[in-house]
């Protein structure tokens, strides 16, 4: 019985070490290596009593050989990777400053004086012209009749005895003067006392007629025969000899007349 006894505890301590064996291929890599148990050896089996057996010579159990369990693989870990060195960076420099410097007092200026500015003088009082008489004077002549139709004086000779006429028409009802040239062929009109040097850019001279058959055709040199308006004369110079006149002398001309289409020019 102590033998049957032993080899059922082999058996099972057997087949506990198969299943420990399989488990070891199922354990996770956290888990720490199995070692095989150790095991009392297995004492022989006592001689047994009475002598031999009957047939000769004595009959001995072959020794019970030790299982052999496959070796137990030692757990693959993972290679272990080298630690990863954080990057290295430079060190931040701490922002430079800019230097502070202190306000620049602007520079100060001397006060600007106003210019001086010369006393401006007030014009002179408007001193009104006073009104005075007018007077128109001027000149007639004859051209010559190979000049006919030609606005030219060119040989021409002073007319008498031609008529001018003086128009105003600064009142309601115009006013007219005649005049006729000397042998000169000079004309001077005086213009009535309604007629002053206010209202004389109203007034016109123009040609009337002529005494002279063989020169009777009016022209228009300066304005003869449209009317010519009346120009200021230049007055004496201060200090001059000549007496001061009452009146202002206006100029027109000179005019002209010529021989007419119908009347043959003389042969030379």
């Amino acid at each position: 019985m102590g033998f049957r006894a032993s080899l059922t505890l082999l058996v099972l301590v057997t087949s506990c070490l198969m299943i420990n064996a399989v488990d070891l291929d199922h354990l996770t890599w956290t888990q720490a290596p199995h070692h095989a148990p150790t095991y009392p050896p297995t004492q022989a089996p006592a001689p047994h009593k009475g002598g031999h057996h009957k047939g000769g010579g004595h009959h001995h159990k072959a020794p019970t050989v030790a299982p052999v369990h496959p070796p137990v693989k030692a757990p693959v870990h993972p290679p272990v990777k080298a630690p990863v060195k954080a990057p290295v960076h430079p060190p931040v420099k701490a922002p430079v400053k800019a230097p502070v410097y202190p306000p620049t007092k602007a520079p100060v200026q001397p006060p600007v004086k106003a210019p001086v500015q010369p006393p401006v003088k007030a014009p002179a009082p408007h001193v009104p012209v006073p009104r005075k008489m007018v007077a128109v004077r001027g000149m007639v002549y004859c051209k010559a009749c190979k000049y006919r139709g030609i606005d030219t004086l060119t040989s021409a000779t002073p007319l008498q005895g031609a008529v001018v006429l003086l128009t105003c028409k600064n009142t309601k009802y115009p006013l007219r003067v005649k005049s006729t040239t000397d042998k000169n062929g000079f004309f001077f009109i005086m213009a009535p006392k309604t007629v002053t040097t206010y209202g004389v850019h109203k007034c016109r001279v123009t040609l009337l007629a002529s005494k002279n058959p063989k020169c009777n055709h009016p022209t228009n040199l300066h304005y003869g025969v449209k009317g010519a308006t009346l120009l200021p004369t230049p007055k004496a110079p201060i200090g001059s000899k000549l007496p001061t006149l009452p009146f202002d002398v206006y100029t027109v001309g000179p005019f002209a007349y010529e021989a007419s289409k119908k009347t043959p020019c003389p042969k030379a």
